[in-house]
């Protein structure tokens, strides 16, 4: 933990979070409003700023904007970045933007999903949670990690929180970072992550690993994003893994 840490954050977003986010250091959840305590959430914390676009200029002005032979769909939004970008040291601010990419990228009018048939409202509800509050961790420009919360750790946070199953857990991991693995899918992706400043990608290799994920800056080297989560991988995944109550374990 640096110098750097904030204050508390506190934030009150559009719908109730699950209470039993509270399992997990540091956050405490009152219906809307989740409080957020830093020196006890973050593994790290270096940068207490954030690169965001509103969502209200994502939704109007790119969502329906389509890829042409001219211009790539990554470049249209990297330079939708540069154009409408701003930094905010604002915790909550951020916060709130997630919460509106991650309740449009899992809308429940997306519902059923053909092969994905075990996800439905409630596993919905669970990204966009999650999701929300990975938000917050940081990789900066050159690659390197800054920021990092339990969050991370998606499957581990998850099963902590709402007592799943590896099975499970690994499977909104998956549906997460894939977007449910067909091209309109990540095509909606790279436009909402526009609104926190970069394009997800994903720290495993060939398989799910627990490596986690990160919005990334757009030119952030990926294998030196890789080597800094080889670095505290392990020791932070168990963390988080001992905050399960009794019936995670024996979920």
């Amino acid at each position: 933990m640096t110098a750097t840490t904030p204050p508390v954050i506190r934030v009150e977003l559009p719908q109730a979070f699950d209470p039993r986010w509270s399992r997990l250091p540091g956050i405490t959840v009152e219906d809307r409003r989740l409080t957020i305590t830093p020196s006890e959430y973050f593994f790290r914390f270096d940068s207490a700023s954030w690169l965001v676009c509103d969502w209200s200029l994502v939704r109007d002005r790119l969502l329906d904007v389509d890829e042409t032979a001219e211009a790539a769909l990554e470049q249209t939004a990297l330079e939708f970045i540069r154009t409408h970008g701003r930094s905010t040291t604002d915790a909550a601010e951020v916060l709130s933007i997630a919460f509106e990419v991650y309740s449009y990228l899992f809308r429940d009018a997306l519902l059923p999903v053909g092969g994905l048939e075990r996800i439905g409202p409630g596993e919905l509800r669970m990204l966009r949670e999650a999701a929300t509050l990975m938000a917050l961790n940081k990789v900066e420009p050159d690659g390197a990690i800054s920021n990092v919360g339990p969050c991370w750790f998606f499957p581990a946070a998850t099963s902590v929180v709402f007592d799943l199953d590896e099975v499970t857990g690994g499977m909104l991991d998956e549906v997460y970072h894939s977007t449910w693995f067909n091209e309109s899918r990540r095509v909606e992706s790279i436009k909402a992550h526009a609104a926190l400043g970069g394009r997800l990608v994903h720290g495993c290799q060939s398989v799910p690993d627990q490596s986690g994920g990160a919005c990334l800056p757009y030119g952030a080297p990926v294998e030196t994003f890789r080597t800094s989560l080889r670095a505290f991988r392990d020791e932070w995944l168990a963390a988080v893994y001992a905050c399960r109550t009794s019936a995670g374990t024996n979920a």
